[in-house]
């Protein structure tokens, strides 16, 4: 349902279907208040359909969740090639500095990536339809 209506833009109270009540990793069929793009022109108290693009959703998980991960093994591997290339004798410390390094840079990025991504009409939610 539509709440506020402004710019282009309305505030959308939306409730979780019932796969989200069955699944356990969530509070369940709690509404929650989402900032959406209103293309159709939905009015203030019209029910509406809301659209969230599949591909944005996976780009966001592997930047938030996968490219730490691979950033701090990545950063360990340049370390250990390093420390090869001149011949340190324990290399266990710098490999774990470079994963660290790597991983902190990474963070650095998934937060330039959050900012950027708040920003971007391509990322938000879309109304797609009105119900009534």
């Amino acid at each position: 349902m539509v709440l506020e209506v402004y710019d282009g833009m309305a505030k959308v109270k939306a409730s979780r279907h019932s796969d989200c009540e069955n699944c356990g990793t969530c509070a369940g069929n709690e509404a929650i208040v989402a900032e959406v793009l209103n293309p159709v022109g939905a009015q203030r108290g019209q029910r509406v359909v809301i659209e969230i693009k599949e591909a944005n959703m996976l780009r966001a998980a592997f930047v938030v969740y996968m490219l730490p991960l691979i950033a701090a093994v990545g950063g360990a591997f340049v370390a250990t090639y390093f420390t090869d290339l001149h011949q340190v004798a324990n290399p266990l410390w710098y490999q774990i500095g470079g994963g660290f390094a790597a991983f902190g840079l990474s963070i650095m990025y998934v937060r330039y990536y959050d900012r950027n991504a708040k920003t971007d009409d391509k990322m938000k939610p879309v109304i797609i339809r009105i119900l009534s």
